[in-house]
């Protein structure tokens, strides 16, 4: 049976993330994938200024810079015939005052690129985890089934679940979510654009006639995200392609030559689902970002949290899993660091929801403008404020000292 000191199950961002950083530490550290590559439409493809600032800090800001991505100033939402400026990146603190559209899969491979490199870093692709190892009431690593479907045990002293809003591991440790409801699910659709039409990777989001949607602008195509009202998804597709066609048609001022090639196959269901785990560990087990806290996709934060929770991991535990003494009390640091970014920023996911409800079932309209959205309007530097909240969030996180490349050597 195999061995390792972390055991990392996701390799999505938190993952990578956790893993390119215990590496740099010299922690021994597996990261199980269980998908072949990291090409999956629909994921977090905005990498936010606090991102950003991590991937100088650990030497890849020139490698990221050079990747082709628009970069996100300004995002605006339409209510009716009223447009509201939500945020403004161009004068927040800090280097990176925009945010960066980069498919995910781009930024991963960045990731796994740097990490490759260590020699106590291993990705194991294809690779799914299917149970937990346990040994008087600890975890002890996980079970999986490998890329040719043969089953195998991978053993560790500390397994961390990075693997989404439908954690595997989180379920197979008896670990509950406490649920929100929520007012919406979402369809997921890639729109192609006309070759002459503007693309400058901007965001707009538009309310109004019970409707509720966003779309980015990707250069050759926009992801549009269109908000529909929980559990309607069979009943809405039975009234056929045309009507979604023509609703966004006039969300957006598309013509048929955009919306007419939509057909059902390109529309992905997200059940949006909201919720928080009371304790995110147990003993020898971790989760962290959408397992241990499944964000609402209002706002795109889930990612940019999840990263965060990564680095707050890797500072703490790093000196334990070297001596081989992770304690129950070690990861509770790790909640406690990560638990009021989290909390705030779901009461923030809660309020917008207000607005998605009242915009779903008519209510919302430019004569009826939700307080933040005045003041909004009225006070033009809170865009800034909300910018800079949106970019970083609450708390921060820094790259460890001995993760970081300054200049051109990494510090141990």
């Amino acid at each position: 049976m195999d061995r390792t000191t972390c055991c990392i199950v996701g390799g999505g961002p938190a993952g990578m993330m956790l893993g390119l950083l215990l590496a740099r530490a010299g922690v021994k550290v597996t990261v199980l994938e269980k998908h072949g590559d990291f090409l999956r439409d629909f994921r977090g493809d905005t990498v936010h200024p606090s991102t950003l600032r991590l991937l100088d800090e650990l030497g890849l800001g020139e490698a990221f810079a050079r990747l082709p991505f628009p970069k996100l100033e300004e995002m605006r939402a339409q209510i009716g015939g009223t447009t509201v400026v939500m945020t403004d990146m161009r004068r927040i603190p800090g280097r990176h005052k925009y945010f960066a559209m980069v498919p995910q899969w781009d930024f991963l491979d960045l990731l796994a690129g740097a990490a490759a490199v260590e020699p106590s870093f291993t990705l194991r692709m294809r690779t799914e985890v299917t149970g937990l190892r346990t040994e008087g009431g600890r975890v002890t690593g996980v079970r999986y089934v490998d890329e040719h479907g043969a089953p195998g045990e991978l053993a560790a002293d500390l397994t961390v679940a990075c693997d989404g809003r439908d954690s595997v591991v989180r379920g197979a440790a008896g670990l509950r979510q406490d649920l929100t409801e929520v007012p919406m699910d979402v369809w997921q659709i890639r729109v192609d654009g006309p070759s002459d039409a503007r693309k400058d990777g901007r965001v707009f989001a538009r309310f109004g006639g019970g409707q509720a949607a966003v779309t980015m602008d990707r250069g050759t195509y926009y992801q549009t995200a269109y908000l529909i009202e929980k559990g309607r998804d069979a009943e809405l597709r039975a009234d056929g392609i045309q009507r979604l066609r023509d609703r966004l048609g006039v969300l957006f001022d598309w013509d048929d030559k955009v919306t007419g090639g939509i057909e059902w196959d390109d529309v992905k269901l997200l059940e949006v689902t909201f919720g928080r785990l009371r304790r995110w560990y147990r003993h020898g087990l971790l989760c962290i970002g959408d397992a241990a806290h499944t964000m609402s996709p209002v706002g795109g934060v889930g990612v940019n949290l999840a990263l965060q929770d990564a680095v707050a991991a890797a500072r703490i535990l790093a000196g334990p899993l070297h001596r081989g003494t992770v304690t129950v009390a070690d990861l509770a640091r790790v909640q406690k660091r990560r638990h009021l970014p989290m909390a705030v920023t779901q009461k923030a996911q809660q309020a917008e929801h207000g607005m998605i409800r009242a915009a779903l079932d008519g209510t919302l309209d430019e004569k009826r403008l939700p307080v933040p959205m005045r003041l909004l309007r009225r006070v033009p530097a809170l865009r800034t404020v909300s910018g800079a909240l949106g970019g970083f969030g609450i708390r921060p996180e820094r790259t460890p000292s001995f993760a970081r490349v300054s200049p051109g050597v990494r510090s141990r």
